[in-house]
């Protein structure tokens, strides 16, 4: 039963050039970015970095779940799902560069890191954002991001160590098996608490004058889909490279009964936290939908069609979801929906701070540059540069899930529950 992955040359040059379009297009982005602080090239960089590194925590908290949950289904296919959550350390390098950035004073993404903010006798106090500088600092932004990372990616590393040493052990040994269900026992709490703060400073900090309960989850479900997206792609494309035979078309179903699902909880959260603040009408909740609502329409209604309306037409029928060329049109549009997704919680924020802050500041700076238009390309609608970004960031991350893919044999073969997964049926 073993499957040994061959990541073959084809496949790295393909990343490699990914990874080379991606980083042309972020240094084009940032020497002709003419916004302040290089606000395009920064949310760019941020944007992409918190949607894969997600992805990489998702997928590890799906696994604990699973695990927890005595789940067999998924066992034939969990070694790609662990090499997706080891490209956590990476995810953790790269924002340790928005970190440096936050100290050093090289982006403006957040309102709340300017210098005298919270300070009463400076001409920028912010009193609101001076409520809120107990979380809002630098320093917690720092530990947060660091700490937290760390414990994810330690957490990734033992349960992938524990599940490999398991392909070398004895049949029915399942010391290994209990170790693995150890570590997901202490993810599923420390991840749950920890992912709500990291997104709370990552993305809705941004727009620092507002806050939501369900953003969080909000933020979640958007990486959950982006997830099995990604996982069922990788899959589906394994299977026509000759890996994967054990899977049946039930598998296959159940990847694409989790996208179908899951897009639906994701459009019930988005309603959710819309409804509540669009009727309860204060000013300080409303500003956030006024400003996607008013000023960037193209993305606030399209984000519904592409992530919500075509999984759910395309895939509720049955048959959709276990066929390869359905569930592959959908997975890459609901993919890039979500990208979509992420690009509409970041950029709004930096736009509107930027017209009200930043261009000023720039002035007083000496700085002079583009002016902050009602629509700029790379703010109210993704530009080739941004598309190019996302797509050197993708082919980061493939690469190194696909490195990952090739040290361990992709069948689990003393797995517990493999036997349960090979005759799986949905």
């Amino acid at each position: 039963m073993e499957q040994q992955f061959t990541f073959t040359g084809r496949q790295r040059t393909l990343f490699l050039g990914m990874m080379a379009l991606g980083a042309i297009c972020l240094a084009i982005t940032f020497f002709t970015d003419g916004t302040p602080h290089h606000a395009r090239f920064w949310t760019n960089f941020l944007h992409n970095t918190v949607l894969f590194t997600g992805v990489s925590f998702i997928g590890l908290y799906w696994l604990a779940a699973h695990t927890i949950g005595y789940s067999g289904w998924h066992i034939g296919f969990k070694r790609v799902v662990e090499a997706m959550t080891l490209f956590l350390p990476i995810g953790l390098l790269l924002l340790v560069v928005i970190v440096a950035g936050v100290w050093g004073g090289w982006h403006h993404l957040y309102h709340w890191a300017e210098h005298g903010i919270t300070d009463p006798t400076a001409a920028n106090y912010d009193k609101l954002i001076a409520g809120k500088a107990g979380l809002l600092n630098p320093m917690t932004y720092t530990l947060v991001t660091i700490l937290v990372l760390l414990a994810w990616s330690y957490i990734a590393y033992a349960i992938r160590r524990h599940s490999v040493a398991e392909d070398n052990g004895e049949v029915g040994d399942l010391k290994y098996y209990k170790s693995m269900k150890m570590w997901a026992a202490i993810l599923l709490p420390i991840g749950a608490f920890s992912s709500a703060f990291c997104i709370w400073l990552w993305i809705m900090s941004i727009d620092s004058h507002w806050y939501s309960t369900m953003f969080a989850w909000y933020t979640s479900a958007s990486w959950l889909v982006s997830a099995m997206c990604i996982l069922t792609l990788i899959i589906l494309y394994l299977r026509t490279q000759g890996y994967m035979g054990h899977l049946n078309k039930h598998h296959i179903h159940d990847l694409g009964k989790y996208i179908f699902a899951f897009s639906i909880f994701w459009t019930y959260v988005w309603f959710s936290q819309f409804m509540l603040i669009w009727y309860a009408n204060v000013g300080e909740e409303t500003i956030y939908f006024r400003n996607r609502m008013s000023n960037f329409p193209v993305l606030f209604y399209g984000n519904i069609l592409i992530n919500f309306v075509l999984p759910f037409f395309v895939l509720m029928r049955n048959s959709t979801k276990w066929k390869a060329g359905s569930l592959t049109f959908v997975a890459v549009f609901v993919l890039f929906g979500h990208w979509i997704d992420f690009f509409q919680m970041i950029k709004p924020g930096i736009w509107q701070a930027l017209k009200e802050h930043g261009s000023h500041a720039a002035h007083n700076a000496g700085h002079h540059g583009t002016e902050i238009t009602n629509f700029m390309m790379g703010f109210h609608f993704p530009g080739l540069l941004e598309v190019g970004t996302f797509l050197g960031f993708l082919g980061l991350f493939l690469y190194f899930v696909f490195s990952r893919m090739a040290k361990a044999s992709l069948v689990p073969v003393n797995d517990p529950y493999l036997p349960e997964s090979l005759h799986y049926h949905g």
